[in-house]
């Protein structure tokens, strides 16, 4: 999907991690323990001067993980996670993994045996990979979902909020062609004369900037509910006639996001920071609450979806209580993770197959639950703090030395 963080109300959780951590014990059940308790024994000592590059898992540093077969899973979850892994390994083999740890070639033959595999999911995973710990392990997660909202593909009354497709003016530039230093970094911008700027931010497209231009591909009913969707990066539109259109994460405006829950918190606004309490705020103050919206200068671009979806970042479909977005340097995209939360919801093992504008640092994740309210109600809720293993291939990680 290439979304937007959905955390509204948390502040992302800032990791401090280094490659002396404490390597997870054996027991499942107290790795998270263990890993917060080392990361406070750290955090309580003097920081060393950084030596070498930790924007990077395999610069930050990882360790051997626990046997996967140790590991507390679910196994109807597990074998869901299997057929995800399944459905991205075509990508997986030749994607270059930006966070150092493996290599396309390494995934082939875990590819190779999903193929016809029949057997139990977490034999697959025990048989073709090995846990790792990036870091030190401590993980935050959020949740996504796709929404549902109603909308027409025509405006009319009471159903006049666009839904712009990507602008034709709108310029992706790899720094990395100007200098080596800037190496996979890249902004988007427009030209305007002979001078490459920034691109209309979330008010002044919604004041009209890009109206009139033939680039709206439907209307949402309502802006509260289409700015939601617009942090997913994907959802359904219900049309009157009772049909659905699916939408999907087509660009982004350049601009940086801001979470308006933990602005609104911070001015004592609100003090339930969770999707439903900056919802109830939002409609009880209309007027306030389309300014602070256009706070978050970010703008998201969709196109129509006429096969399976929503996609994630690897352009296959994203998969209720599968998938999650990660932060591609340092989990590689497609790569099973494992999750010991403090909510049960996210525990299990997950595939890596999507990206955020927000989802930054190791063992930052944000799992997706799919449609419906259910998926709305935990994904909205969702705030998780515990412990992240990523499986890696047996070949991977003895080049790596562990």
């Amino acid at each position: 999907m290439k979304r937007a963080l959905f955390a509204l109300g948390i502040s992302a959780l800032t990791l401090s991690a280094c490659a002396s951590g404490v390597a997870p014990p054996a027991n499942p059940t107290t790795l998270s323990g263990a890993m917060v308790a080392a990361s406070s024994v750290a955090n309580n000592a003097a920081a060393p001067v950084p030596t070498r590059d930790v924007t990077t898992a395999a610069g930050l540093g990882v360790l051997r993980g626990p046997q996967i077969a140790t590991l507390h899973v679910d196994a109807g979850k597990t074998a869901l996670a299997m057929e995800s892994f399944r459905t991205s390994c075509p990508g997986l083999v030749r994607r270059t993994d930006n966070s150092g740890l493996t290599q396309g070639s390494d995934w082939i033959a875990a590819c190779d045996a999903v193929k016809t595999w029949s057997g139990d999911a977490l034999t697959f995973f025990v048989t073709h990979m090995d846990a790792v710990q990036v870091g030190t392990g401590k993980a935050f997660a959020t949740g996504y979902f796709e929404p549902e909202i109603a909308g027409c593909r025509a405006p009319q009354a009471g159903c006049d909020v666009p839904v712009y497709k990507r602008p034709p003016d709108l310029i992706d530039v790899d720094l990395g062609q100007f200098s080596d230093e800037l190496k996979g970094r890249t902004i988007r911008g427009k030209v305007n004369g002979t001078k490459f700027v920034q691109y209309d931010d979330r008010a002044a497209i919604e004041n009209g900037s890009l109206s009139g231009r033939g680039l709206e591909i439907a209307y949402a009913a309502d802006a509260v509910e289409f700015f939601f969707l617009q942090i997913q990066g994907s959802g359904r539109l219900k049309l009157p006639d009772g049909n659905v259109m699916r939408i999907g994460y087509d660009s982004q405006n350049g601009r940086g996001y801001t979470g308006i829950g933990r602005l609104m918190r911070d001015r004592g606004l609100i003090t339930d920071a969770s999707m439903q309490g900056i919802v109830a705020f939002l409609r009880a103050n209309p007027e306030e609450g389309r300014k602070i919206m256009q706070e978050n200068r970010s703008y998201i671009f969709f196109r129509e979806l006429t096969g399976a979806g929503p996609l994630g970042a690897m352009g296959y479909p994203v998969v209720g209580e599968a998938s999650i977005a990660v932060d591609v340097k340092f989990i590689p995209l497609g790569a099973p993770v494992w999750l010991s939360m403090d909510r049960v919801e996210p525990n299990g093992i997950w595939i890596a197959q999507d990206t955020g504008g927000a989802i930054k640092g190791p063992n930052r994740i944000d799992t997706f639950w799919g449609a419906g309210d259910r998926a709305r109600e935990i994904a909205g809720g969702m705030a998780a703090r515990g412990a992240a293993l990523v499986f890696l291939p047996k070949s991977a990680v003895a080049r790596l030395g562990l």
